[in-house]
């Protein structure tokens, strides 16, 4: 009894041992974890400039691909890609013409608008010294000055201008490059993904992954444009109707900014503050035209993207939330434009990698013959 007394001590020191290596080994793959996804935000922040336009590309290439395959039937796949960029620059061209004219009309109208924007806020001074006394108080609580003093740098708008104008001319090319040649090529590079898998399961895991994806982002961003088409053409209508001043300008503008979810209708309804400041006196018509395009936006949002989208390819709106501020807060507004492509792209890939039921097989296998 002695002997078995005396056995059980180093038995404990053991198990307690094998405890806390695997603690130990527990740590250390969530601080090499970590580490990585530090590193990896650090790299998508230092390599932005290259990894933003070309993830551009590839995202619009996706939503081109039926139009190309389209094309395909016709003439060469590089002859098609052409075609798809030379259309892609001859609608952006027109976008930048019709924005033109008008956008420069309201640009020398902005001292305009900040003087009528004083003039409202001394006819509703009252409130404002309330609030104005408030802010001193809580300052003097806080130990802070009550005075505010704003700088101004003096930096010439030319040569800022000078400064960027080469780094965007080469993000302009860089996009343009990728996305011709990942349309050019996107069958290949299909192709060759295919041929690294070794099994034939990850082959037609592999294939259903790139048919959803291409099918998600396609199919989203071509009903997202449509449905922003109509929001603008109401949204010139309805600015027609109130007698605001150039409305296919702000029609276009409700069809650019409504891609970016969530921020882009928050934009449009500032400025369309500031139109209504700059076309009417009284209170309740300043407010017309923000209540006129909320009130579209609202059932485009709520009626019309759910119908037409469908349940396929409707995705949680905290997840669309938290992907748009983190895209925006990485890569700014191009961020915000990828921010739900990417989403999707990122949604395919998980339902394929640990599906919930077994996919139909001929559907995988065709996609994999396909290819």
């Amino acid at each position: 009894m002695k002997r078995l007394y005396r056995m059980e001590p180093p038995v404990v020191r053991i198990a307690a041992k094998s405890g806390m290596d695997a603690g130990l080994q527990s740590t250390a793959r969530i601080a090499i974890i970590i580490t990585g996804l530090i590193l990896t935000l650090a790299a998508l922040d230092q390599a932005q400039p290259l990894l933003a336009p070309v993830c551009l590309a590839v995202i619009t290439g996706l939503m081109a691909s039926p139009v190309a395959s389209a094309l395909e039937r016709v003439i060469p796949a590089p002859l098609a890609a052409a075609t798809v960029v030379i259309l892609f620059l001859a609608l952006i061209g027109s976008a930048v013409a019709l924005f033109s004219m008008p956008m420069s009309i309201w640009t020398e109208r902005l001292p305009e608008i900040w003087h009528e924007m004083q003039r409202h806020l001394i006819n509703w001074r009252t409130a404002l010294d309330t609030l104005g006394g408030v802010q001193e108080q809580i300052r003097t609580i806080a130990g802070g000055k009550a005075e505010m003093t704003v700088d101004i740098a003096d930096n010439s708008a030319v040569e800022e201008i000078a400064t960027l104008a080469p780094a965007l001319m080469a993000q302009i090319v860089l996009f343009l490059a990728s996305l011709y040649f990942f349309i050019a090529t996107r069958h290949e590079i299909r192709t060759s993904v295919l041929s690294l898998c070794f099994s034939r399961r990850s082959r037609l895991r592999t294939a259903r992954m790139f048919r959803d994806a291409e099918w998600f982002v396609s199919r989203y961003l071509l009903s997202i444009t449509v449905i922003n088409a109509g929001l603008g053409i109401a949204t010139t209508a309805a600015m027609w109707l109130l007698d605001v001043p150039q409305p296919y300008l702000w029609g276009m503008l409700a069809f650019c900014l409504n891609y970016i979810v969530y921020i882009g209708p928050a934009v449009m309804a500032v400025i369309l503050v500031g139109v209504g400041l700059a076309t009417w006196d009284n209170p309740p018509a300043i407010f017309l035209p923000v209540g006129a395009y909320l009130t579209l936006n609202m059932i485009e949002a709520q009626f019309v993207t759910p119908q037409v989208i469908g349940r396929s390819v409707t995705l949680n709106p905290f997840f669309v939330f938290l992907s748009l501020a983190f895209w925006i807060w990485l890569w700014g507004p191009v961020g915000g434009l990828l921010a739900v492509p990417f989403l999707l792209v990122a949604y395919a890939v998980i339902r394929n990698a640990f599906p919930a039921q077994p996919a139909a097989p001929h559907l995988a296998q065709k996609a994999v013959k396909k290819n």
